[in-house]
């Protein structure tokens, strides 16, 4: 017998309700400096929808990511909000929300496959999946973040290529032909948010075992179904472009983790690691953090990753034994397992060792698996072959643990809520995460925080293998004046690092107020052979040249540096101060002009300088 009308459309809008009321805090969320800053904040190079905007959405690599569709909603975003936080995510939201819909039609589907439960069973099933899905507080990173609307994104398109290659399962004709092209141009956007969803192609292949049937196990496979896997040619042409696109724009920023530093066996334990820590997080979500540090070793035979990985293989043993019996269980583990592939350790970069956001896609499964057990009570209660009084305190309990859920994400959905929150949310998660006092410690520094030299020091006493955490320390220092301690920690930075630019423009920093112009100059021109757009460092070239007395070649580096990014308001500053020096009144009120639009903290002590020069 059908479902009741008034369930089919309760459903999706309690979900719609529900998620949005658990979400809501987000949308006070700020940017945060974790990524924010670099993507959005201090980049206006993909705002508005102009040519040269579309054409840098189609073009960079920024932070090791190609991911055009994704720069494009912020594009869009940009020039609807401009850069007010609210309006990002509020369309992280909304696509999140879309999501959860989207997912409650696939677990329709796969249910109506997969069982032989009756209509009201299956839609109350469903909707339960979607609910664990969507309210679970792993999901918080991925949607209060705004970084990652990358990860809302691809799981748009990824649910919608699942769901139109479901549909062109049951077609027939032009209809099929047209399902699979929109199956797959889904992909390749998908492909362009994110390229996490480049496994995509495999995902079908299980669900073409399992619940779909159109293959079987058999050996040879190609036997009898041919069409069927040659139908997954383009998904696995387009799923191998993104990879190598995806491996280029790492490797192009030099964000790739070296062999070296975690060889093979390590790198192994780490993704049985991965594939254990998502499953226990969708069961035990306490404790979550917003970086789980890869340590300095990773030793295989460590409880810490001996434990994970025997577990792991026991557990893809028992599916593989008992498929015949379970193909469920085998189908839901090798989809889980297949996307977690691409972020489970093998080709690494970060410090990462595990992130909730690469849970988005990949506990897809293990929702469905609640909603069919879900669904299967359901439909005894409604046989009469389960008590009356026990189905209720499933009920119950079920109600219990989604509401759980969703207060669970409510609060964790507020770590994101500024930079100090998130990071000292972190620390108090891992008090051992070394990045987590660095980023708290550069953000304290850049607010003048007396308790920013206790985690730049602790990030350097947690991992003093790292030149970045030296030369964040020395910035600080030099701050505080102790110049001498600065540069012995840019100095390790360099040993540890020696074609470090950000480390080399801080020791001509340091140099220069030290007052030693002509020392300045070595580890500034060293740090522009390594990167000739390095604007700071270019800049801090021209101050030295200035203070030799060479102005000419001081105010072409000036020059060159504003040329690299006009909308940079220290070049400007700089030549405006040596214009002002040279007597060039006019060329001096022309930056200085500039200078006010682009930072106006930084015009006011221009402005006072001009005056008193004149």
């Amino acid at each position: 017998m059908p479902a009741p009308r008034l369930l089919r459309w309760a459903l999706p809008v309690l979900l719609v309700l529900v998620t949005m009321v658990t979400f809501w805090p987000s949308l006070a969320n700020d940017f945060v400096e974790w990524d924010d800053d670099i993507n959005l904040v201090k980049n206006a190079s993909f705002r508005g929808l102009g040519w040269a905007a579309l054409r840098w959405d189609f073009t960079n690599v920024l932070m090791g990511h190609y991911i055009p569709v994704t720069w494009l909603t912020f594009s869009v975003d940009s020039a609807i909000w401009g850069m007010r936080p609210l309006g990002y995510h509020l369309t992280n939201l909304a696509l999140h929300v879309a999501n959860g819909l989207l997912f409650y039609v696939l677990a329709l589907r796969l249910l109506a496959r997969a069982t032989s439960v009756g209509h009201t069973p299956r839609f109350l099933g469903a909707a339960v999946a979607a609910l664990f899905f969507a309210l679970h507080p792993l999901r918080a990173e991925s949607v209060a973040w705004a970084t990652e609307r990358r990860d809302v994104l691809s799981g748009l398109f990824f649910l919608l290529t699942v769901l139109a290659y479901l549909a062109a399962a049951d077609a027939v004709g032009r209809r099929r032909i047209a399902l699979l092209g929109g199956s797959i141009a889904a992909f390749a956007l998908g492909l362009g948010s994110k390229s996490i969803v480049m496994s995509l192609p495999l995902v079908l292949v299980a669900l073409d075992v399992y619940p779909l049937r159109r293959l079987s196990l058999q050996w040879p496979p190609w036997r009898g179904q041919h069409r069927v896997l040659l139908e997954k040619l383009p998904y696995i042409a387009l799923g191998l472009l993104g990879a190598a696109v995806a491996y280029y724009a790492v490797w192009l920023n030099k964000f790739l983790t070296p062999l070296e530093q975690y060889p093979w066996p390590a790198r192994i334990a780490m993704g049985f690691y991965s594939l254990w820590f998502y499953v226990t997080a969708t069961v035990l979500p306490f404790g979550l953090s917003p970086v789980y540090e890869l340590p300095p070793r990773v030793d295989p035979l460590a409880a810490r990753f001996l434990g994970p990985t025997l577990v792991v293989i026991a557990a893809s043993a028992g599916a593989v034994v008992m498929r015949r019996r379970w193909p469920w269980a085998l189908s839901a583990w090798v989809v889980y397992a297949v996307l977690v592939a691409p972020v489970a350790g093998i080709v690494h970069s970060g410090h990462q060792l595990a992130h909730d956001r690469y849970s988005y896609l990949s506990c897809l499964p293990w929702a469905v698996l609640v909603g069919a057990a879900a669904a299967a009570v359901a439909q005894l209660t409604a046989q009469a072959r389960l008590r009356r009084s026990i189905a209720v305190c499933a009920a119950g309990a079920l109600g219990a643990w989604l509401l759980a859920l969703a207060v669970m994400t409510w609060g964790q959905v507020q770590i994101w809520r500024n930079t100090q929150v998130l990071f000292a949310y972190a620390i108090d998660s891992e008090p051992h995460c070394a990045v987590c006092h660095g980023n708290l410690g550069v953000y304290l520094a850049n607010n003048n925080n007396a308790a920013a030299l206790y985690h730049l020091e602790r990030n350097v006493a947690l991992r003093p293998e790292r030149s970045r955490s030296h030369a964040n320390l020395a910035i600080h220092l030099l701050k505080l004046g102790r110049r001498a301690e600065a540069i012995r920690h840019l100095e390790i930075a360099l040993e540890l690092e020696p074609d470090h630019a950000d480390a080399l423009t801080v020791l001509g920093d340091a140099f220069l107020s030290d007052n030693r112009p002509e020392t300045a100059l070595k580890p500034l021109g060293y740090a522009l052979t390594i990167e000739p757009r390095h604007i700071i460092a270019r800049t801090l070239l021209g101050t030295a040249l200035a203070r030799l007395g060479d102005h000419t070649s001081a105010i072409a580096e000036y020059r060159r540096a504003i040329m690299i990014d006009p909308r940079m308001a220290p070049p400007r500053y700089a030549l405006a101060s040596l214009l002002a020096k040279r007597g060039d009144i006019d060329g001096a009120l022309a930056q200085y002009e500039l200078v006010k639009r682009l930072d106006p903290g930084l015009a006011e002590p221009l402005g006072r300088q001009l005056r008193e020069s004149w």
